[in-house]
């Protein structure tokens, strides 16, 4: 029976990759709890408002989401997930053309309610990431000179960037390993896995 719910688990993961960078709006909405949370770069709080801001965004930039096989921890109706993402992002910042690659791992609290396995909270852990031009110019060169990406953490330097020109706000804390609030959480995950 763990193989199957690892299965079930693993599935979720994988599928929203999918259903978010296709714009399966509804597909979306079912991978978490009505009540999930979820926590990124730019938005933290309830799942079902982030599923409607990913959709009033759609189309503004271009972002793919590539997934790892997912680790999962499984006690009971309960799972813990830890998975490995690349998530790739193509946006104008000043009229420049730019790439992100940003190296992060998904947190996922999985829980079973009424024999359905659906993800009941995620947090995002950042670990690093870089940001190229789509064609080499002296427009990219100035940018970045004038971008003050060193405010940022090593961990999120560009994604922070990128989100702040977007005209959004950084959703603090934004996790990353060694940060005490970082550190907090996966000490909460592991008690939350163990029933406590």
């Amino acid at each position: 029976m763990d193989a199957a719910d690892k299965m079930a688990c693993a599935e979720l993961v994988q599928a929203w990759g999918f259903a978010r960078d296709q714009a399966r709006w509804a597909e979306l909405t079912e991978i978490f709890h009505h009540d999930g949370q979820i926590h990124v770069s730019w938005f933290k709080g309830a799942y079902t408002d982030f599923v409607e801001r990913c959709r009033q965004n759609h189309g503004r930039a271009r972002s793919k989401h590539l997934l790892w096989p997912a680790r999962i921890s499984l006690n009971g109706d309960r799972a813990l997930s830890e998975c490995n993402v690349a998530i790739l992002v193509r946006q104008a910042i000043e009229g420049v053309e730019c790439d992100l690659t940003s190296y992060a791992r998904f947190v996922d609290r999985i829980e079973r309610r009424d024999g359905r396995w659906r993800i009941a909270d995620r947090v995002t852990i950042y670990e690093q990431d870089r940001l190229d031009p789509v064609l080499p110019s002296a427009a990219f060169d100035a940018l970045m000179q004038g971008a003050d990406a060193a405010r940022y953490p090593a961990a999120y330097r560009y994604m922070g960037y990128r989100v702040v020109a977007a005209g959004r706000a950084l959703a603090e804390p934004v996790h990353y390993d060694g940060r005490p609030e970082t550190e907090a959480l996966k000490a909460r995950n592991a008690e939350w896995l163990a029933g406590q």
